[in-house]
């Protein structure tokens, strides 16, 4: 099994910037993806950016530019730099895990609450 353990989210004003980082535990050998989603309230939970062990990277339209993902393969840690927040990036954001390459993981952390709020 494994683990994944989401930190850094919180309350931060527009334009503001926050980090989150999420590590992984168990069986994390054969971990080759690593993602983030967020859930908005009476939303569908949504892809927002992944990294593979090949170094593949994604990062959806809305956040190009303003969010990067990045991580260390080794000891499977996945983190996500968001700059520029805008109210609309208020989400619970769910750290996600595969060792299939599934875009879609199968492991999920417990989720961090990110607000941006005047």
């Amino acid at each position: 099994q494994v683990q994944l353990v989401e930190s850094g989210g919180g309350l931060v004003q527009p334009g503001g910037s926050l980090r989150l980082s999420c590590a992984a535990s168990g069986n994390i050998d054969k971990i080759n993806y690593m993602g983030w989603y967020r859930q908005a309230p009476g939303k569908e939970r949504e892809l927002v950016a992944f990294m593979t062990s090949q170094g593949v990277t994604f990062h959806q339209n809305s956040v190009k530019g303003r969010f990067t993902i990045s991580g260390d393969s080794a000891k499977k840690m996945v983190y996500l730099q968001m700059n520029s927040l805008k109210p609309d990036d208020t989400a619970v954001y769910y750290c996600n895990a595969d060792d299939a390459f599934r875009i879609k993981g199968v492991y999920w952390g417990q989720g961090t609450q990110v607000t941006v709020s005047s």
